[in-house]
């Protein structure tokens, strides 16, 4: 079966109840959803204020990252319908959904919460997005820790 897939950079909010209503089938009866938000206080390094984020991507490298990551999903946990996996750009205030990643599936019990965790998991290690954190105290690239691999 062809079950509904999608990935997306966007700078438009993020709709829940859309894409919730684009990856649900009749059979579904489960869904795992996982949102990102910007914090207002951030405890990394020295506790401080963010007063917004701003984030890039090059969009065509990162939606077919976006694609990987779904298939990847779909490998491990065959019996998930829909995948949605959104991700935001531009100008962001704290409380603002950055990122959303669903799975739709027959029953909870099925890996459909693994699945979710996996694909915001795997999001944040291949998916190109840099994000700048701009406070009362100035900005800075926020990076990550992961290191491309060959072929990745």
């Amino acid at each position: 079966m062809n079950y509904p897939t999608i990935y997306s950079i966007t700078e438009s909010e993020i709709d829940l109840n859309d894409l919730l209503a684009r990856i649900t089938l009749t059979s579904t009866g489960a869904a795992a959803i996982f949102t990102g938000m910007v914090r207002g206080i951030t405890s990394r390094g020295d506790a401080h204020e963010t007063d917004y984020l701003e984030y890039e991507s090059y969009v065509p490298m990162a939606e077919a990252k976006m694609k990987q990551v779904a298939d990847e999903i779909r490998e491990k946990w065959p019996i998930v319908e829909g995948i949605a996996i959104v991700q935001r750009i531009g100008k962001l205030y704290p409380k603002t959904p950055t990122v959303l990643i669903a799975c739709t599936a027959a029953h909870r019990d099925t890996g459909v919460f693994d699945a979710a965790r996996y694909g915001i998991d795997r999001l944040k290690e291949i998916v190109p997005v840099w994000k700048k954190e701009i406070g009362p105290d100035g900005q800075e690239w926020v990076e990550g820790d992961y290191i491309p691999k060959p072929g990745e």
